[in-house]
């Protein structure tokens, strides 16, 4: 790259010409070409082009790392907080590392779909070979959680297979992460624990791609304790919690004064930012997410009573935990402190305002007399535990969706890494991944561990073992997916196929057709109970499989079913599982469940362009009955009106 007027004869004052040296771009100094190549319209490529080049912009490119580092940068902006600012490092090692790791991230996410399709679909849960295929590749746990982000944060409404399964993986490497964390605590001094760690931990785990993290929920705390020692200062502006930094402060020894911080909390919490029980939804598990708790400003009695309890100890009053059957409290001593007395403690109720109550006025909580015992201060992981159990319950109590059984198999394992050796359920453990159809190597790892902790459990691990083992011999010869061809005589009667957008004529839900059968194979206690019988054609119809708006998965017969006038995405967790791409008006099926309906997509084609993108007759073809008028398909008004009627007694389906 020459200068301008290189090459070019000047004329000097005393009239001998002279030619002017020649400038290339390479003459330039070093920091003006590491300058000029972090431009940012230069990308990776162009970089490897210009250092390749010669040796000169070689070592440019190479020599300080500044080039690769602002390519790295540029490239991979969430990784920076992974960095000290002034940090030495090798950037073109560190680009190419990341880069390999990203290349075989998408390999591995891509072929989950082709081997895991036919199993058991469960939220949050991909089979255990992938996961080891992400750790032998030997890279840092963060280069493979920002692959997993670029592919999440992509194209919306594109590759949603690829979102679908990088969901599952991340969703699986935080939780272990969490999970070591969640050891790590375990194992230190009970002193050193903190309840509000092992909460948000809980909550980490049960929300992995939640932005949930410690320094954020101590942030909101301190502000809250901002608020009260504004009240304290206002009341006392001598008072000892006032002079003290954020964090735990020294615990104030006079009671008079601890009184003072204890109604000032009251006040900020349940009167100024309104906090309260949650009676009308006790059992919603938001109810138990620290973050949540924050959020929303309600709770159930032990986690509004771990958040009083840390606002207090950042106030210097120190409150204990009380397992108290059936509605969690904290104690306050009135005494000197090592007093077991009973009587010597104020239990103060954090889901009743902040209510202090004696100890006979906690057994009118729960309506019958308790033993001193539970009126014991208890440890944080005791804390944990009954935190955990009720998550645990709550998934019990569920209906049996992906969702209740997501929160059940993450509260077992909580549950199980804060006490390992529970039997009960270590079995319950064993028996919903059995019922669930997935890790049956783990079920056995499971029973194996059960039938060595408690002997007496031998008839039901015995069952679990035999019928694993089956399940294992069937997955060694897995039965080859039936394919479903419309041009066959049998499926002439298949009016719908599959990624249409549906609207269910009676019950009203939107939905999405990801399967179907000519007929309903359903058991007949399934059609009774459905009562199949009073519908117009009872059984012997096409029968649907739709993903519902509301995340459920339905079986529809055909003749509930019509096509959605104004075709909307349906937000439903399992759409990537069978569908690639949203694109306007129906889904578009992966390779996967085109391999199953092999006819089905030009079948949907065909349906949408008759259906949202015929053109609009001019104002004189408006009559049906002018000449070239388009007769649309489809029943008519009359005959519309008749299936009405026809159908008037049917059951949604």
């Amino acid at each position: 790259m020459a200068t301008s007027g290189a090459g070019e004869r000047c004329s000097s004052l005393n009239g001998i010409v002279s030619e002017t040296e020649t400038k290339t771009f390479t003459d330039l100094p070093a920091e003006l070409l590491e300058y000029i190549l972090c431009f940012p319209v230069l990308k990776h490529v162009d970089i490897c082009n210009v250092s390749c080049s010669c040796k000169r912009l070689h070592d440019v490119c190479h020599s300080r790392g500044k080039v690769w580092g602002h390519q790295y940068k540029l490239r991979w902006p969430r990784l920076q907080k992974h960095y000290r600012q002034n940090k030495c490092c090798d950037w073109l090692k560190e680009y190419r590392t990341r880069h390999t790791v990203g290349l075989q991230i998408r390999r591995t996410v891509v072929s989950i779909s082709k081997r895991f399709f036919t199993e058991v679909p469960c939220v949050g849960q991909v089979l255990g070979d992938s996961f080891a295929e992400i750790e032998s590749l030997g890279a840092p746990e963060h280069f493979c959680e920002d692959e997993l982000l670029s592919i999440l944060n992509s194209d919306k409404r594109k590759s949603l297979t690829l979102k679908y399964y990088a969901k599952k993986i991340l969703y699986f490497l935080r939780q272990q992460n969490i999970l070591r964390g969640l050891k790590l605590f375990l194992e230190q001094p009970a002193e050193r624990q903190s309840a509000l760690e092992g909460a948000v931990l809980v909550d980490q785990y049960c929300n992995p791609l939640t932005d949930v993290s410690l320094d954020s929920i101590s942030s909101q705390l301190d502000e809250i304790t901002d608020k009260v020692k504004k009240m304290l200062r206002i009341k006392n502006p001598s008072h000892p919690s006032l002079s003290q930094s954020q964090g735990d402060c020294s615990p104030v020894g006079d009671f008079e004064l601890q009184r003072q911080v204890v109604a000032a909390l009251n006040v900020v919490l349940y009167e100024q930012l309104q906090y309260k029980g949650n009676e009308c939804d006790y059992y919603n598990p938001l109810n138990s997410y620290i973050h949540q708790v924050l959020l929303r400003r309600t709770g159930i009695p032990i986690s509004l009573s771990v958040l009083y309890m840390t606002l207090a100890r950042k106030l210097g009053v120190q409150l204990e935990p009380v397992n108290f059957p059936n509605h969690f409290l904290l104690r306050w001593c009135q005494q000197q402190r090592g007093s077991e007395d009973i009587y010597d403690f104020v239990y103060i109720d954090a889901f009743g305002k902040g209510k202090q109550l004696t100890a006979k006025e906690c057994e009118y909580l729960i309506g019958h007399q308790v033993t001193a015992d539970y009126y014991s201060a208890i440890s944080t992981t005791e804390v944990l535990l009954r935190m955990v159990g009720n998550l645990l319950n709550i998934g019990k109590r569920g209906e049996g969706n992906e969702k209740s059984y997501q929160l059940l198999r993450d509260s077992l394992d909580l549950y199980l890494t804060v006490n390992p050796d529970n039997v009960q359920y270590l079995l319950l453990q064993a028996r919903l991944y059995f019922h669930l159809g997935i890790w049956p190597e783990k079920v056995l790892d499971i029973l194996q561990h059960i039938q060595a902790l408690d002997p007496s459990q031998h008839g039901a691990v015995g069952y679990l073992v035999q019928h694993t083992l089956e399940h294992i011999q069937h997955k060694k010869h897995p039965v080859e997916p039936e394919v479903k061809r419309r041009s066959v005589p049998e499926h002439v009667e298949v009016q719908y196929s599959i990624g249409l957008i549906m609207k269910h004529k009676r019950s009203g839900y939107n939905c999405v057709i990801y399967g179907w059968d000519p007929k309903c194979t359903m058991s007949q206690e399934w059609i009774t109970t459905m009562r199949v019988h009073q519908l117009s054609r009872g059984a012997n119809q096409p029968f649907y499989n739709v993903l519902v708006q509301d995340g459920t998965c339905r079986y529809a017969a055909q003749e509930n079913l019509e096509p959605h006038s104004s075709p909307l995405e349906i937000a439903h967790p399992e759409v990537g599982r069978y569908f690639s791409e949203f694109h306007d008006s129906h889904y578009n099926a992966n390779e996967e469940l085109q391999t199953r309906y092999p006819e089905d997509m030009e079948e949907t084609l065909g349906t949408v362009q008759d259906l949202y993108h015929r053109p609009t007759p001019s104002p004189g073809q408006a009559s049906g009955h002018q000449e070239g008028a388009q007769i649309p398909n489809g029943p008519s008004q009359d005959q519309k009106l008749q299936d009405s009627q026809e159908n008037q007694d049917a059951v949604p389906l």
